[in-house]
């Protein structure tokens, strides 16, 4: 039985942005700091922002078993078939070791055609891993990517360190829900995640789920950051929410882009087109849960704008392509840190052997594939990768 109890503190916490105190004695991680959730009004992004893409509890021990306690928000989906148990995955010397769900927890049921949620507070649980090797190891707990996570008290049979502190590149990335990691079956299946494990790099998450709009509170967030890297994946959202058209749309990147390289006069910056989708690639938004589908127990998405107003200025993630790269070519005259990439170099028109399971985002093994291309094409054709 654990010996040790260990309060998780924020010497034991990477990945997060902001830790927010609880009256219980724990820390919930945000990915935003308060300034930014300050001005920020769509519960949305307040939402996603409070789940811990890759958000990790790190330090060193000895121990042979160790209990997390947490007090989990498990998300139900009403009319839905029941999704699998929220993973956290536990990472010995670098390697993935262990899997395992939470006891526990608070249940948020979602109603998607409804629109409406409906909050039942529960106890905390715990999470355990056993049979380890008995030796001094650095440890990794990933925190599920899609749960609203508390994080109390760490339990072990040996005594826990605090983790040397990291010497690799760190890596900011921000995106939307296929970066945050949706449809991924556990945190370091996201394909950020697994591009960072391959490259060997630290990982800063900021996709934000149906958020990434080009807030300027986001870009304010990133200026002030520390980062090596920097990658911004851009279009998606914008897109199915149908929430600029060509004339806001330029001036955003613009300013968003200004905005970071006003703390980031020299790291390099790559910005990301959205990968092959083709409910959007010639239809502009909104997009939409496909009811008739859902009804007979299927998740699926579709696209519900007219295709002949994009002529108009709604945008289509044909003509976002056009225009990230446009811009990027234009800055990239006086800024020569500042690249382009075609998403559809991670996913395209040529992966047919994977399609989008919900027409929308990538399954484990499209996330799998997608980290790779971006590890091997981006971070070790940049020198970014270390050796092992």
């Amino acid at each position: 039985m654990p010996q040790y109890a260990t309060p998780v503190t924020a010497d034991l916490i990477r990945g997060a942005l902001d830790l927010e105190a609880t009256p219980e004695g724990g820390l919930i991680p945000h990915r935003l700091p308060p300034r930014a959730r300050a001005q920020n009004t769509d519960p949305q992004l307040a939402a996603v922002e409070v789940q811990p893409s890759g958000v990790r509890v790190a330090f060193r021990t000895g121990a042979t078993g160790i209990e997390l306690e947490v007090v989990p928000t498990n998300r139900v989906y009403a009319g839905a078939p029941p999704r699998p148990p929220a993973l956290y995955d536990l990472l010995v010397d670098g390697e993935l070791t262990a899997q395992a769900a939470a006891t526990g927890g608070h249940t948020l049921t979602v109603d998607m055609v409804a629109g409406t949620t409906e909050f039942t507070g529960g106890p905390p649980g715990t999470v355990r891993f056993d049979g380890l090797p008995a030796r001094p190891k650095n440890i990794e707990i990933w925190l599920p990517y899609a749960q609203k996570t508390e994080l109390r008290t760490l339990r072990t049979d040996a005594p826990v360190e605090s983790a040397v502190p990291s010497t690799r590149r760190l890596w900011l990335h921000h995106g939307s829900s296929i970066s945050h990691g949706t449809d991924a079956a556990s945190p370091t299946a996201v394909w950020p995640a697994v591009a960072a494990r391959s490259a060997d790099v630290d990982l800063l998450n900021l996709g934000f789920g149906g958020s990434a709009m080009l807030d300027p509170f986001t870009a304010r967030a990133i200026r002030d950051t520390p980062a090596d890297l920097i990658t911004l994946k851009i279009g998606i959202n914008i897109v199915n929410a149908d929430a600029m058209r060509m004339r806001a749309f330029g001036p955003a990147v613009h300013g968003f882009l200004d905005t970071i390289r006003d703390g980031h006069p020299d790291t390099p910056i790559l910005v990301i087109s959205p990968i092959h989708c083709p409910i959007h690639e010639t239809t502009p938004g909104p997009g939409a849960l496909d009811t008739e589908a859902f009804t007979q127990g299927r998740l699926k998405f579709l696209a519900t704008g007219d295709p002949a107003e994009a002529a108009r200025g709604r945008l289509t993630l044909v003509t976002i392509r056009e225009a990230l790269e446009r811009i990027v070519g234009e800055r990239a005259v006086e800024d020569g840190t500042l690249t382009y990439l075609d998403g559809r170099e991670l996913y395209g028109p040529d992966d047919t052997d994977l399609p989008l399971p919900d027409d929308l985002h990538p399954d484990t093994q499209t996330h799998r594939r997608m980290g790779e291309r971006f590890a091997e094409r981006v971070l070790r054709k940049q020198g970014w990768a270390r050796a092992r």
